[in-house]
């Protein structure tokens, strides 16, 4: 594969640091050990300056270049966080902490976001500043908004914010991305209804909150394939539900709870209102009370159009044309990295991981070929980016 001679020169050493974070995967934002893992290697690489706690337990690393001439800067981002998954493979390297595993592949994207600062801090072969972020609780805690309203971007300077994540069934040495929307939006909601309990003999004298609860779930359904035009993307999905405890006892209250995805703000938007409409509508048909509530949400991941034709023509020169895909489709997954999207102009990218399991399944493993590739990508994306001028 394609790769910075001088990044294949240490590629051991960056594997090797992708086994001790995935041997000690941290949750959320309490990921101390691996802010100070990050911090630890940044200082010693001679980052010209280290801040730790951004965004509770954020780091940022800044490598500013030779040229001297420019204030510009560009963003990097990897996430930390591992996910609440007991681990099964026998790996040499497995997770130490019982339940707790990175099944995501966090540990390789702060791998190869360590392995490009190790070599733009010894190189410097660009004019500007490269801001290297290394975020906390991407897996549903919102660091990337953590960190934005801590005042990154300001703080910082940063002009442009790049992201990317590793896919399984995308081949090593493949990259894929696209202009406009990549990734969905993602937001929870709490669904209650209120009937009136009773004997399970005598249902007539109850308002059967559990057959209520049924036909909102089927009514539901009926959001994406009636209520939206066929061409726009979106999920609702009822995925837990609680109701009685007792097998002769109607249940005075049925909660549900469950995710829904669009691609787009007025899709989203109107998602939401017919949620609405439909649970307090069908409950009131049959008698009950529904209510929703919304929960924690990321936006849409949208890539600016010049920043992904940007970051295909830097995987192009690095892997060849014919091994990045332009025009990829959208994911109905979500990404927090939309936060920071929506302050500054930048994209999100996809590198191969190869034939592994999937994404947040207890057999997979971030694939050790993919990190010095992704390395070397984000160091030829800083100096083409940040290129130095002539005099």
């Amino acid at each position: 594969m394609p790769v910075i001679d001088r990044i294949q020169d240490f590629a051991d050493e960056i594997v090797a640091w992708r086994h001790d974070l995935h041997a000690h995967p941290e949750l959320l934002y309490d990921v101390h050990r691996t802010a100070a893992f990050v911090a630890e290697k940044l200082v010693a690489f001679g980052c010209d300056e280290v801040v730790t706690g951004i965004g509770r337990t954020g780091v940022v690393g800044v490598i500013r270049g030779k040229g001297g001439r420019s204030n510009r800067a560009i963003g990097l981002r990897a996430d930390m966080d591992a996910l609440p998954i007991q681990e099964v493979r026998d790996l040499a390297y497995r997770s130490t902490v019982p339940g707790t595993m990175h099944a995501c592949g966090h540990d390789g994207h702060t791998a190869m976001l360590l392995g490009a600062a190790r070599y733009l801090a010894e190189t410097r072969g660009f004019d500007g500043q490269a801001v290297l972020i290394f975020q906390p609780a991407e897996e549903g805690g919102g660091g990337g908004e953590a960190m934005v309203e801590d005042g990154l971007m300001e703080r910082f300077g940063i002009e442009s914010v790049y992201g990317m994540h590793n896919i399984p069934g995308l081949p090593l040495g493949q990259f894929a991305i696209r202009p406009g929307p990549i990734m969905a939006s993602t937001d929870r909601f709490t669904l209650t209804i209120e009937g009136r309990g009773g004997h399970a003999a005598l249902p007539h004298h109850a308002v059967d909150s559990v057959v209520v609860a049924s036909h909102v779930i089927i009514a539901l359904q009926s959001i994406v394939s009636r209520n939206l035009d066929p061409l726009q993307s979106a999920v609702v999905s009822v995925c837990a539900l609680d109701a009685g405890e007792a097998f002769n006892v109607l249940p005075q209250t049925v909660t549900m709870r469950g995710t829904m995805r669009a691609l787009s703000q007025p899709v989203r938007e109107a998602i939401k209102e017919r949620i609405t409409a439909l649970v307090e509508g069908v409950a009131r048909s049959f008698g009950a009370v529904g209510t929703v509530d919304f929960g924690s949400s990321y936006p849409v991941t949208e890539n600016d159009p010049d920043a992904a034709s940007f970051m295909a023509d830097v995987a192009a020169g690095l892997v060849g044309e014919d091994r990045v895909e332009r025009a990829v489709a959208p994911m109905m997954a979500a990404e927090d990295f939309s936060y920071m999207l929506g302050r500054r102009p930048g994209a999100y990218l996809f590198i191969g991981n190869g034939d592994s399991a999937a994404l947040h399944h207890p057999h997979y493993d971030f694939n050790d070929e993919a990190a010095p590739i992704g390395a070397a990508f984000w160091a030829r994306l800083v100096e083409t980016g940040l290129a130095k001028r002539s005099d």
